[in-house]
């Protein structure tokens, strides 16, 4: 595990802006799977021999803060996701910096080490909020357990699947994207309705969605297709479309470089005219704006404005691009700094702040935790340019908009 000790690190940073070369130790503590790192202090200036202590008490390795919130984050830091997670993680630093936290102490736990061990390490250590897993099987395998323990979990899945009874999610759900997108196109004056989505679990979802989204948005779905990713099912799925019915508007239920390839198809065969619709998946496929076939499809995302700014910062810092999920990490600690505030150290965290119907803000704006659990996002619609992505229907800046 990684240990966050924010007030030194929050003073270092202010000198980091000035353009001074952040100092640290790394001090190596042989705990279950698990690495705390802790700034270095100084050196001793009397006679050797033992001191009295002046920090806080050590137990096993990790120090016993009465006076600061002990949260976990539960993150991949080794194997396939590690980058993923390194990226997360990064994130929290930066987000306790920024605050200049003085009562939240956050400890990194490997999940690819085991998620009920990382878990089951980090109650422990007497944490009492856990922020993530990543993945939705380590959400499965991690919330009984914290549940029972009266741990809130915060996870980054978007799974809806795993949410509730303690359990939130900060993923970005399609479900939203597709409604956002199809009450735009709607709103627009379209009204027959086709989609194209690919077989196995998210286009099971996307499909649901698109359906429920269109029927709100009082328009019709006139045909919808499944494909397996292949040139072949690709063909077969859109002349299937065509021959079904004729549609106005067309959601590609997939990522972007899948909707590079289905988009010509669709154009020869019976969509020359339709107006192309995507999800969330294409805010992080720049090399779509490159693709004349797509010029000026339609997708949903959160705002990419902060985040920007983020990944400026987080280049300067760590010397590398962050991953686009690094601002989950990011606004999670400006949520648990914010609940900070009314929240007495040593005490459970208060779970109902979570629930507050006005929403947090943060790098991807404004959202909040609906009753189901699943964070609820203020999404904008963009428009993709030669070269670009443009913003042409704002998201709003908070849930009284």
């Amino acid at each position: 595990m990684t240990e966050t000790d924010a007030p030194r690190q929050a003073a270092m940073f202010a000198s980091w802006k000035r353009g001074a070369r952040l100092a640290f130790a790394a001090a190596t503590l042989l705990v279950a799977a698990c690495q705390s790192i802790v700034p270095k202090g100084e050196g001793p200036t009397g006679p050797v021999g033992p001191a009295p202590p002046t920090g806080p008490d050590v137990t096993q390795g990790l120090p016993t803060d009465t006076e600061r919130h002990r949260v976990a984050l539960l993150a991949p830091m080794s194997g396939a996701n590690a980058g993923v997670g390194q990226s997360i993680a990064n994130a929290t630093t930066l987000a306790l910096l920024d605050t200049k936290a003085d009562k939240v102490r956050i400890t990194t736990y490997d999940t690819n080490l085991g998620a009920v061990a990382a878990v089951n390490k980090a109650l422990a250590d007497g944490n009492k909020l856990i922020l993530g897993p990543l993945l939705a099987e380590d959400v499965r395998a991690v919330a009984p357990i914290a549940v029972r323990a009266g741990v809130p979990v915060v996870s980054f899945s978007n799974d809806a699947a795993v949410a509730g009874n303690g359990v939130f999610l900060m993923g970005y759900s399609p479900a939203q994207s597709i409604e956002r997108v199809v009450d735009f196109a709607k709103g627009r004056g379209l009204s027959r309705f086709g989609a194209l989505v690919p077989r196995g679990t998210y286009g099971e979802r996307a499909g649901t969605a698109m359906l429920r989204a269109v029927e709100q948005a009082g328009g019709t779905v006139v045909a919808m297709q499944t494909f397996d990713r292949s040139a072949g099912s690709i063909a077969a799925a859109v002349k299937k479309l065509q021959a079904s019915s004729s549609y106005d508007a067309l959601l590609i239920a997939d990522s972007g470089r899948v909707a590079m390839q289905v988009a010509p198809v669709v154009r020869a065969n019976g969509g020359a005219n339709a107006q192309i619709l995507g999800t969330e998946l294409w805010n992080t496929e720049n090399a779509i704006a490159a693709s004349p076939v797509l010029r000026g499809a339609w997708f949903a995302s959160v705002s990419d404005a902060f985040y920007r700014q983020l990944a400026t910062k987080y280049r300067a810092r760590y010397g590398s691009d962050p991953y686009r999920l690094s601002s989950l990490g990011y606004d999670a600690v400006l949520l648990t700094v914010r609940i900070a505030r009314d929240w007495k150290p040593g005490t459970p965290f208060p779970m109902a702040r979570l629930r507050d119907a006005g929403g947090f803000a943060g790098i991807d704006g404004a959202f909040r935790f609906g009753r189901n659990g699943v964070a609820e996002r203020a999404l904008e619609v963009q428009q993709v340019g030669p070269g670009n992505f443009s913003v042409i229907d704002a998201a709003p800046k908070s849930f009284a908009d």
